[in-house]
Formats: C-alpha cells, structure tokens, sequence
C-alpha cells in the first residue's frame, strides 16, 4: 500500500484522535502509536489511562515527548506510524529549551525539528499520521509562553499541512477532508528555510 502523510488537527474533545485511529485501522497494516504526552500530574495521567484504553489492545504504545525523529527511524517495520500529538511535542519543546532563548531562536529550533521530522518520513516507507490542535481560533493567551505557543504551533501546523498528502478538520465529530475541497494553500513553503522570514508567516 502507498504510504500517506496525514495531518488531522482539530480542537479540544473535537474527536480528532479518534479519527487519527480510525485512519490508522482503515489502512489494514501494523500499526505504532507514538505518544508525546507526559504524567506529570494525576489529571494528565488519568487523560493517558483512558487514551491507553481506547486504543485498540493489539496496538504497541511508544511514550517519545521529544525525539520524534529517532522513534520514526527506529521502528521501520510497522506500516502505519501515529504520532498524538504534535501540540504536546511543541509544548514540550518550548519547556525543555534554555530560558534564555529568544522566541524567535526557539521557534527556529523548533521548525528545524519538524523539517527533520518530515525528512525522516520521506526516508521511510510506512503512512505517518499526525494529530495536532487548530489553536488559531480561541482567546489570545495572557502570558507570553502561552502566546509563543500558540504561534509556534500555528507555524508547524501550516509546514506539514503544506507537505501533506491529506488534511483532515475534526469539528464536533465530524471530520472534512480540506485539500480534496479545493483549498487553498497560504504558506510558501520556500520561506521557512530562510530564517530572516520565519517570523513574517
């Protein structure tokens, strides 16, 4: 079967991961969950219970909050790579970045990581899936971090929407497809190599 890259980014409780998974199942192949979420507290390690839970038994977990890259290269066997989500990994790239950064330093490290990312999926032969939140759409953060976040992810999302080969938005359950509508494509890919430009998008 053709390997996909498959971004599906939704809301909180949009059913976004739920969907990711029903992709997953419908490709027929051996699946990896990769998941970039951290017990830090009891609520988060309730959420990764009940997540645990409704993932399908036969599935193998793998916990990576960073290394993204190394996880894809390392397990080349399995046809269908599910990656929940990119959000986290943003937000666990900021927390783990020298403080003394600047943002614009920090979003730079953190664009490398996603071209890398997509440059391991291109070197591999299984379907990479992708889940993230659409956070454009919300209240604007009161705090700088919080800012920084939103933007930073805003700006991986729109990378691999751009090199994806299917974009899904998962709203209230329901999912639309949006490359197959006709839509439009904003960023120019070209300019988020030259860093100079980054911060214009």
């Amino acid at each position: 079967m053709t390997k996909e890259l498959i971004l599906v980014l939704g809301g909180a409780r949009s059913g976004k991961s739920a969907f990711a998974q029903r992709l997953a199942l419908r490709k027929g192949e051996k699946v990896l969950f990769i998941a970039t979420a951290e017990a830090k507290d009891g609520e988060m390690r309730e959420r990764i219970r009940q997540h645990r839970a409704a993932r399908p038994r036969h599935w193998r977990t793998l916990e990576e909050p960073l290394n993204l890259v190394r996880a894809l290269e390392e397990n080349a066997q399995y046809g269908v790579l599910l990656v929940d989500c990119l959000a986290l990994w943003v937000n666990n790239f900021l927390l783990q970045k020298d403080k003394s950064l600047t943002n614009a330093a920090r979003e730079t490290a953190i664009l490398e990581a996603t071209q890398q990312l997509l440059k391991s999926y291109e070197m591999g032969k299984a379907t990479l899936i992708l889940v993230t939140n659409e956070v454009g759409m919300g209240l604007v953060p009161p705090y700088p971090l919080g800012r920084s976040f939103r933007d930073i992810l805003g700006r991986v999302n729109q990378l691999v929407a751009s090199r994806a080969d299917r974009v899904y938005l998962v709203v209230a359950g329901l999912a639309i497809e949006l490359k197959s509508l006709g839509a439009e494509q904003v960023l120019d890919e070209g300019r988020l190599s030259r860093k100079r430009d980054i911060n214009v998008l």
